[in-house]
């Protein structure tokens, strides 16, 4: 079973920028891009420690299809807390302000 994982509200909020933006530009890309967003959410819930460290204690899943990367925290119980999801061409250190 998956630990807990929470996503912060900024992260929320990118998520559905994104999604917003690629739903305007095509009919049933948002819905694609939030799919591969719960797909490494779900990967990042059951086994946090897999993803790499980008500078401690934040950790980076990349989706796919999307050019875009999930930040999260790996937590003591195992859980995970997702700072941010951001465009891969979008400053990185954004999710600095977010810890």
């Amino acid at each position: 079973m998956a630990a807990e994982l929470t996503v912060q509200p900024e992260a929320q909020d990118d998520i559905e920028a994104a999604a917003l933006w690629y739903e305007s530009h095509r009919v049933g890309l948002g819905v694609r891009f939030i799919s591969e967003v719960d797909a490494v959410i779900e990967r990042i819930a059951r086994h946090p420690l897999q993803f790499p460290l980008i500078e401690p204690p934040v950790r980076r899943g990349l989706l796919h299809r999307f050019p875009y990367a999930i930040y999260f925290v790996a937590e003591a119980d195992g859980g995970a807390a997702v700072l941010a999801v951001l465009h891969q061409h979008r400053n990185p250190d954004t999710w600095r302000d977010r810890l």
